[in-house]
């Protein structure tokens, strides 16, 4: 039982992880977008 725990809470470190690195990744072209539209314009 306790083996199932600890494999779910994995799980969720990795989606939490892979979440946090998408709105890193978002974050960073958002600020670039933007740097380069200000530079442009």
């Amino acid at each position: 039982m306790k083996k199932k725990i600890i494999k779910k809470q994995e799980k969720g470190q990795v989606f939490v992880k892979i979440m946090a690195g998408i709105l890193a990744l978002l974050m960073l072209a958002g600020t670039g977008v933007t740097l380069i539209y200000a530079l442009m314009g």
